[in-house]
Formats: structure tokens, C-alpha cells, sequence
């Protein structure tokens, strides 16, 4: 993720963004997290991608439930709830 696109242009190569689904990997060296199909606005010419405010807090808590569970791997598919 880099900078937020505006207008639906994206800052970094000028394509359009649009809603789209995106791959979230955390490697916390003693675990990888992996979310999968994660919604995401995404870049249609280079792929940039922009995951919203509330889904990265959703992502987040994953993140802190695997550590406190200590999976070395934790691999989940985004469902909407």
C-alpha cells in the first residue's frame, strides 16, 4: 500500500481505481498470516492497491488472535459478515 488515491486515479501510475479484492501477508518472523480475497480498492493498470479504515482494524485483530495463539501459520478467506 502506498499513498491513498484520489478521484479514483491512482497516485502512482494514473489507471482507475476500482472495488476489488487484494491479498493481506503479515510475516512476523515466528508466523506468517495470510488473508485471502480481502476487499480492497485496486489500481486497474498496475494493481496498487488500498485496503479501507475498517477493514484493516478487522485485519488487525486477526493478526493479534494468531499471535496470541501462536500459529506459525494462519491462513484465512475473507467472508463477509
Amino acid at each position: 500500500m502506498a499513498m491513498k488515491p484520489l478521484n479514483n486515479q491512482c497516485p502512482l501510475c494514473k489507471g482507475s481505481i476500482k472495488p476489488g479484492k487484494t491479498t493481506f501477508t503479515v510475516d512476523l518472523g515466528f508466523s506468517v498470516i495470510l488473508g485471502r480475497n480481502v476487499p480492497a480498492n485496486v489500481c486497474d493498470l498496475c494493481g496498487a492497491d488500498w485496503i479501507e479504515d475498517a477493514i484493516a482494524e478487522q485485519l488487525e485483530q486477526r493478526v493479534e488472535s494468531a499471535k496470541s495463539n501462536y500459529q506459525t501459520v494462519a491462513i484465512s478467506q475473507w467472508l463477509c459478515t
